[in-house]
Parts: C-alpha cells; sequence; structure tokens
C-alpha cells in the first residue's frame, strides 16, 4: 500500500529537515545558484564579447525581467482564482 499525499509530505519535510541539520544550506545550495545565475549571463552574451561590469549590469536587468514575468504570471493566475475561472 502506498503513502497518501499527506504522508508524502511528511516524509519530504522530515528528509529536508535532516539534510539542513546535517549541512550548511548555502553551501548545500550553492552550485545550483551559481548555474542560474550564470543563465542570465549567457543570455544576455551568449558570445561572451561584452565587458565583465556591461554583461553583470545586462545579466542583472535580464534576472530583474525573469522575476518581474513570474510575479505577473502569479497575478493573473491569483486574480483569476479569485474570480472562480479556469486557470490553465
Amino acid at each position: 500500500m502506498g503513502l497518501t499525499p499527506a504522508e508524502r509530505t511528511l516524509r519530504a519535510k522530515l528528509a529536508a529537515h535532516t539534510l539542513h541539520a546535517q549541512v550548511d544550506s548555502r553551501v548545500h545550495t550553492e552550485p545550483a545558484r551559481t548555474a542560474f545565475l550564470a543563465r542570465f549571463d549567457k543570455q544576455v552574451d551568449p558570445t561572451g564579447q561584452l565587458d565583465p561590469g556591461e554583461r553583470t549590469r545586462r545579466a542583472e536587468q535580464a534576472r530583474r525581467a525573469y522575476f518581474a514575468g513570474l510575479a505577473l504570471r502569479s497575478s493573473k493566475i491569483r486574480r483569476a482564482r479569485k474570480a472562480g475561472g479556469d486557470v490553465a
């Protein structure tokens, strides 16, 4: 017999708490953060020809645009849910 959704959630929480009790979370997630931020560098300067300062400035703007887009989509979904509409 499988686990219920609530039991799976509890098992996942147990695993997460156990992991974070044993390792420094910042160190553990550093490779993922680095890869995530590098995607914006590659997006704004795929050939690597920009001055490093300009690439950093543009990558920061691309990152901000990415998160602004997420916020806009989230807002639309919340509004649709509040109105009882179909969220697709």
